[in-house]
């Protein structure tokens, strides 16, 4: 096998990694996971230990696309006072689950159905929570917050409440999370 082959091998498995783990979650086994991805299991061993593993790469490697389309780099036209860009997240979170085939946060996802704090993926997920919260607590200091940590704190519980309920499809989020994080910003004094 060369080189291409094996990346060529990888990016398959990792990308139905992704899919799969979404749609259906982190308790899908191997078997349907190389089926997706097309791959035989001895395929998938020879560059991953476990299935763990796949979804921890899977879930890593999606992580610049979650970020930039949450959080636009500063330098971009899109960026903004820090209020804007607090907004702009919840913005962004409720077009995406507009979407029929949003089914919430995938980082929050595999926090919730693993429940190992060690657990590979469970690190990578905990890595992007963290990411949002220090993203928050950033603009929440730059935006003159009274308190960053705790408006930190309140936006992600919003987030995760939100994108948790209409992942699970029992909520519609049009209007809800910008009302809402509105009115902790100027609770906090943000401006």
């Amino acid at each position: 096998m060369t080189t291409t082959d094996k990346a060529s091998t990888r990016d398959r498995l990792l990308d139905a990694a992704a899919e799969i783990f979404y749609r259906e979650g982190v308790s899908v086994g191997v078997e349907a996971l190389c089926r997706s991805a097309g791959v035989s299991k001895r395929s998938m061993y020879q560059l991953f230990a476990s299935k763990g593993e796949v979804l921890a790469a899977s879930l890593e490697r999606v992580l610049p696309s979650y970020e930039a389309l949450l959080a636009p780099d500063s330098q971009e036209e899109e960026a903004g006072p820090p209020r804007e860009r607090i907004l702009h997240v919840f913005e962004r979170l409720e077009r995406a689950s507009a979407e029929p085939a949003y089914r919430g946060c995938p980082y929050l996802a595999a926090l919730v159905e693993l429940k190992d704090p060690g657990h590979p993926a469970s690190v990578v997920a905990r890595g992007a929570k963290e990411w949002l919260l220090g993203f928050f607590r950033a603009r929440a200091e730059e935006g003159g917050a009274r308190d960053p940590e705790l408006l930190a704190r309140q936006l992600m519980l919003v987030f995760d409440g939100a994108s948790a309920r209409a992942g699970a499809k029992v909520e519609t989020l049009d209007g809800l999370t910008t009302t809402t994080v509105t009115a902790l910003l100027d609770a906090a004094g943000m401006r």
